[in-house]
């Protein structure tokens, strides 16, 4: 079956969204990315898109059903960072936080929900963060914008989950990518110390269970919020 699905990743070409987008091609679905700039891994296909513009989106949403077909699993990954304490936190700084992170999951979910209900089947899958519950200094644009998914993967799970479509939300921890290999050996070290598993994830680990999440066997699944973070959030 999962042959037959096509699945969008937005920003699928780096980090986290990558390694989704490389794990749903193994698995054999039909998979497009979205990429303000670059390209996402080979046996995808890559379109153009600013998630924060709902004109760019639509166009390349109209790509992706031309070219695969209608997109039943959905995967909001595209996220930006402005971190800064909060007395030093300009407007500028939440409001573009906040219009990607979660302004742009409204957009992409949006978009794709009239062809979920038309199919009666769908799946949607918001990456957040252990921060969006845990809380972080000098992240409280981030912070509230990945805490806000929850509630939006609630809500639209009393909206559509009658109609075999299910929201839910995973919450990684740290994981090792570029940005956490350029942190000083001693600042890694006093991260994994706060980690219960005491390592960072890899990005394949955070992708296994977004892949589940799409599969039939998470069928009875909704307005969850699974943590992939070691332990480190503990519930929150």
């Amino acid at each position: 079956m999962s042959a037959e699905r096509v699945v969008l990743v937005t920003g699928g070409n780096r980090g986290i969204g990558r390694a989704i987008a490389e794990r749903f091609v193994a698995d054999g679905y039909r998979v497009a990315v979205t990429a303000r700039s670059g390209v996402g891994p080979e046996g995808t296909l890559t379109v153009r898109a600013d998630v924060t513009d709902a004109a760019s989106l639509d166009a390349a949403y109209n790509e992706i059903e031309q070219t695969l077909g209608p997109v039943e699993i959905v995967v909001a990954n595209a996220g930006i960072t402005r971190d800064t304490l909060l007395l030093r936190m300009t407007e500028d700084d939440f409001d573009d936080v906040v219009a990607t992170n979660l302004g742009g999951t409204f957009r992409v979910v949006k978009r794709a929900a009239k062809g979920l209900l038309r199919a009666k089947w769908g799946r949607v899958i918001l990456i957040s963060s252990v921060v969006g519950l845990y809380g972080s200094a000098g992240q409280i644009n981030y912070a509230s914008s990945k805490s806000a998914l929850v509630g939006f993967a609630r809500s639209l799970t009393r909206e559509l989950g009658s109609r075999g479509i299910t929201t839910n939300v995973v919450a990684p921890g740290f994981i090792e990518t570029d940005m956490t290999a350029e942190l000083p050996a001693q600042t890694q070290d006093e991260y994994k110390r706060s980690i219960p598993a005491g390592r960072f994830a890899t990005p394949g680990e955070v992708a296994g269970v977004v892949a589940w999440l799409a599969s039939d066997e998470a069928a009875y699944i909704s307005g969850a919020v699974i943590p992939v973070d070691g332990g480190l959030g503990m519930g929150h």
